[in-house]
């Protein structure tokens, strides 16, 4: 069945909401609840009914499941690094000690890197760059708000750069289903990459801004609101991973307590990675080394709680369950966001949009238009690969018929994917940076909007330019 423009409400009244109440929790709710009731056709007790069910269908899938299981693993995770002096700890020795951190720039530039080395997930790369550098952030004050807009500008924009995981396997699945023959796909993937200009713009941008410290508009604010009182968030702001203890009373400040359970996350992830890759990680399955890394970490942590008698087994237990419970709001935002994607592909929303669209490409302004396109699709629906998904069977066919330069317009399809993935509120990476960051969802959204534009302005009149050059 065809939904026509009412496909588009939900998302769109979604976004709306979350905008204007800045309450993303209940503009998804009435956002699933409103597609609920397009799909029942009007019937007020089947789309209550469908409501419900969507939540449950949504733990149908392995990766939704193992990511929110994650979630409160990481929660518990960070929790005993706090409450064991872990964190406390390592910040000394980062800034004090050893003084290897010693500014806002250096803290930046830390995360920066971080987001860089670990490539092989999106969602992998906002939770461990989040969790990792959260301590050394908040410790020099860098505000929320600017730590989750480097968390996430170097999570899936760095991944579709440098497509060595399983976005490589993705991304040429997407070409070959638009046309591109398969002994081509490579190759045209790899001219792409250096025309996907929002990407590469978002990337090296931010590290521009960690650089010279560029804060525009609301990030000017956030900064001198930190700077100022020392508030790292708005007033009554702030999600995440909260500090929902101090040091107990037995353990000592020790770096080898946060250092010791992180270490333990990222080798069981990269020897997860091997084991399922048959010794390639980049072909490896993320999921399984995201869940397997949580859980060990978690073990490790409740180990050393144990064997430094800061907890007794029934204290410890506790104790993760105390910091598991920090991540139930934002995991159940993400377990709306999930459902919410779900409902926008029941609606069809991806093809109504681009059904809207496509009678305005011409050869020309295909590269162009087609970026313009991918972005509206990828913010209304929070989703970059589904965009790619569509659009790549769509734009592709045109590109080929038309003669235009095929890898400037793959990489239209790809930068202008992410852009959404990189900026809606609805986006699941835009929540987990929030989450490992300690960012409010709406303020992320808000104070790095200005910036996402300008790359995004940069990149469509560059596709602009070279449609008619190339």
């Amino acid at each position: 069945m065809e939904y026509g423009f009412w496909s588009v409400v939900p998302p769109i009244l979604t976004i709306l909401l979350a905008l204007i109440t800045k309450n993303v929790f209940a503009a998804l709710l009435l956002g699933i609840l409103t597609g609920s009731f397009i799909l029942s056709g009007g019937a007020v007790f089947a789309g209550l009914n469908g409501t419900f069910y969507s939540f449950i269908h949504t733990f149908e899938s392995n990766s939704n499941t193992i990511v929110l299981m994650s979630f409160l693993l990481i929660g518990a995770l960070i929790h005993l690094i706090e409450v064991s002096g872990g964190i406390d700890g390592f910040t000394e020795a980062m800034i004090n000690k050893r003084a290897l951190i010693k500014s806002k720039r250096g803290s930046c530039l830390f995360t920066w890197l971080l987001g860089i080395v670990i490539f092989t997930s999106g969602s992998l790369s906002c939770m461990v760059t989040g969790s990792v550098s959260r301590p050394v952030n908040d410790a020099l004050k860098v505000p929320h708000e600017k730590a989750a807009f480097i968390i996430h500008a170097t999570s899936t924009p760095w991944c579709v750069l440098f497509p060595l995981s399983g976005w490589l396997a993705s991304m040429i699945g997407y070409l070959t289903s638009g046309g591109v023959p398969e002994a081509d796909a490579i190759s045209v993937l790899i001219k792409s990459i250096p025309l996907n200009f929002y990407c590469i713009l978002a990337v090296f941008g931010t590290l521009l801004m960690c650089i010279f410290n560029i804060n525009i508009g609301p990030m000017r604010t956030a900064e001198k609101r930190a700077e100022e009182t020392g508030m790292l968030d708005a007033p009554g702001k702030g999600s995440g991973v909260s500090e929902t203890g101090k040091v107990a009373k037995n353990a000592k400040s020790r770096a080898i307590n946060m250092l010791l359970p992180m270490g333990v996350l990222i080798l069981t992830i990269l020897g997860v990675l091997m084991i399922t890759g048959n010794g390639n990680p980049t072909q490896g399955s993320g999921m399984q080394a995201l869940l397997w890394g949580c859980i060990l970490a978690v073990v490790a942590a409740c180990a050393m709680c144990v064997i430094e008698k800061i907890f007794t087994v029934d204290q410890v237990i506790s104790e993760m369950f105390k910091g598991m419970g920090s991540m139930l709001p934002v995991a159940a935002v993400l377990l709306f966001g999930f459902t919410m994607g779900t409902m926008v592909k029941s609606l069809d929303t991806g093809n109504y949009l681009t059904s809207v669209f496509e009678s305005l490409l011409t050869p020309a302004l295909l590269p162009a238009l087609t970026f313009l396109l991918c972005m509206l699709l990828s913010f209304a629906t929070g989703t970059s690969m589904g965009t790619m998904a569509i659009m790549s069977v769509i734009c592709l066919p045109m590109a080929i018929n038309m003669g235009t330069n095929i890898p400037l317009v793959a990489g239209a399809i790809f930068g202008g994917a992410i852009f959404g993935d990189h900026c809606s509120p609805i986006s699941d990476t835009t929540i987990m940076s929030c989450a490992t960051s300690g960012c409010d969802i709406i303020d992320h959204v808000k104070t790095q909007m200005p910036y996402v534009l300008i790359m995004a302005a940069i990149s469509l009149v560059l596709y602009g330019v070279l449609g008619f050059v190339m």
